[in-house]
């Protein structure tokens, strides 16, 4: 074991020392060339003395790697990790325009990066000290296994943390990957409530460098919730984005403000964590010279390959690997908008949207580079392929759950939209979550809870179908699972397994329902609690978009055990949630 850890220690450092020593291939006769370790992604038999390098990204350790079904097996043991999140009434000057009404962690926009290892335990700690906003922080993608108490959406599994209150959220990391957090309290996440997070664990390719993450969004110099009172009442849709931003910053139409710059070593692979972090755009990203490996889409490790861009819907991310051995100088990292279905208010500027790939010891300057054709569709990739394969069983099409997606618009309330699943739009109640009735061993959800019940452990086939004239997509993003994308178009499904895929099909827990037409999503009810299914555009989402999953019911307490935690937050907000104690009242969803 010394002799395999001082090997791998020479290999780690003949990165580092090449320029100063002969390689070893230089020293040697023909026949005694050592050949350099590389990662076997080819075969699904882990290595248990292989550890995670940058030779070596498919193994970890302990015997896990990326051959390992994290949906089937533990992850292995490891350490308890704490952050302290603060959520503050604040200013941000994100591009240079000026200072703009915001909502931030710790000060930050975006929030810190929370960073942990496959199998750890996240412990943190969110303190509300909003003036008059409640709260709640949901992990994106973070399939919360037996942990349902502790997926942070407010109404549905917590009461909102109260302004002065704090919640401590607890759960462990059986995947591995790229995500984010945002508040899931109305549309409080535009306001700046997001910050993002990276699981490490093993990879399907190799690299040398973790770049770390990459949120995109959109942004509003309108407050959040000012845009989300006019989308509740417009006839036309809400208003336009007024720019980008890249890691939290981006130049605005007169020029002034900054990109983001990454600064990468010529000969170097690099691994960057894209996420599209936005309320209500799609982007795709490319990248001038540098073609992308894709390793990675959602949460899932997918067998790689490489694109000159990807394109991301809301909640999307795509892990990506780039080989640093161009002419040394500064390249684009482009990002165009989705104008298919929406559009901002940068596009008629000119300006270069996107940040800065800046080779180290070259100025510092705006890139000169040129690039490929850029999307502007807002359709999802195809090549997600999932490195290790699942089958799901085809007898589930005779079962398959439809749920129509309609719309209704008030002309007698100010015109007020809402989305309709089968006729209603879901709106909780703060002060009483549906994961609290289901606990009582209650059914009284009410009237727009949007709940399907789930009461078996076998598979599950849910059928989207888009039934109202307006049509544009919508990226559907489930709670609690990944699940499994058996087919989607344009129109009506015809019920048949034509054309359908059973077979290792895409896996991911972001996907976008065509415009005008359905999505067919399985998973098995592996997962006891109550889930929330909803679009992620968030002016949709508080105009009702969404349901509720109440799996397996009868052991949920059993699985989420001590609700301490979650008395206690609804304890406190029905304290604070009281008439006159507020200066206003829930106008939207709630989500």
């Amino acid at each position: 074991m010394l002799l395999h850890k001082i090997t791998c220690w020479l290999s780690l450092g003949s990165l580092t020392l090449a320029s100063i020593i002969p390689r070893v291939a230089d020293l040697l006769p023909p026949s005694r060339v050592i050949v350099e370790r590389q990662a076997t992604t080819s075969t699904q038999v882990p290595d248990s003395q292989c550890t995670n390098g940058p030779r070596t990204r498919n193994c970890w350790s302990q015997g896990f790697s990326i051959a390992t079904d994290f949906d089937a097996k533990a992850p292995p043991a490891g350490k308890t990790v704490t952050y302290n999140l603060d959520i503050t009434n604040t200013t941000i000057n994100a591009d240079g325009t000026g200072d703009r009404i915001a909502m931030l962690i710790n000060g930050k926009y975006p929030g810190p990066v929370i960073r942990a290892a496959w199998g750890d335990t996240l412990v943190i700690n969110v303190k509300n000290s909003l003036q008059h906003n409640g709260t709640g922080i949901h992990w994106h993608g973070l399939r919360q296994l037996n942990s349902c108490q502790h997926d942070g959406v407010p109404g549905i599994t917590e009461c909102p943390i109260a302004p002065s209150k704090t919640r401590q959220y607890v759960f462990k990391c059986t995947q591995f990957g790229t995500t984010w957090y945002h508040s899931h309290w109305s549309s409080q996440y535009a306001e700046g409530v997001v910050g993002t997070i990276i699981i490490d664990g093993p990879a399907t390719a190799n690299y040398d460098e973790d770049l770390g993450t990459l949120p995109i969004t959109d942004w509003y110099y309108k407050p959040g919730f000012e845009i989300n009172e006019q989308a509740q009442h417009s006839r036309t849709g809400p208003p336009l984005p007024d720019n980008i931003l890249v890691n939290g910053t981006h130049k605005n139409k007169d020029g002034a403000g900054s990109y983001f710059k990454m600064t990468v070593t010529k000969g170097k692979k690099y691994r960057i964590r894209l996420i599209n972090t936005s309320v209500d755009s799609v982007f795709s990203v490319s990248m001038d010279g540098h073609p992308f490996t894709v390793i990675t889409s959602d949460f899932v490790p997918i067998k790689s390959y490489v694109t000159d861009q990807v394109t991301m819907n809301i909640g999307q991310r795509y892990d990506v690997i780039i080989n640093a051995n161009q002419t040394a100088s500064n390249y684009w990292l482009r990002v165009s908008i989705g104008t298919a279905c929406g559009g901002n208010n940068i596009i008629a500027s000119n300006i270069p949207l996107g940040a800065i790939l800046h080779y180290d010891g070259v100025p510092d300057g705006q890139p000169t580079s040129t690039g490929v054709a850029m999307r502007t569709s807002c359709t999802d990739e195809t090549n997600l392929v999932p490195f290790v394969p699942n089958s799901v069983p085809t007898s589930i099409i005779s079962e398959a759950g439809k749920m129509d997606l309609n719309h209704f618009q008030d002309a007698n309330n100010n015109f007020l939209f809402r989305w309709l699943i089968d006729g209603t739009p879901q709106i909780v109640n703060w002060n009483r979550p549906s994961l609290q009735i289901a606990l009582e061993g209650s059914t009284a959800f009410g009237n727009n809870s949007n709940v399907y019940e789930m009461a078996t452990n076998g598979w599950y086939l849910w059928w989207i179908q888009t039934t109202t004239f307006i049509a544009i997509p919508h990226p559907i993003h489930l709670h609690g699972h990944d699940f499994y994308i058996l087919g989607k178009g344009a129109g009506t499904w015809d019920g048949t397994a034509n054309g359908l895929n059973f077979q290792n099909p895409t896996r991911r827990d972001t996907a976008t329902l065509p415009a005008g037409g359905y999505l067919l999503m399985a998973f098995p009810a592996d997962n006891p609690g109550m889930w929330v299914m909803h679009c992620h555009i968030a002016w949709h989402a508080a105009q009702g978009l969404s349901v509720q999953f109440l799996e397996r019911k009868n052991e949920i307490q059993g699985t989420i055990g001590n609700t301490g935690e979650f008395n206690k937050g609804c304890g406190e907000w029905n304290e604070y949630w009281q008439p006159g104690n507020h200066p206003y009242e829930q106008t939207d969803s709630g989500i």
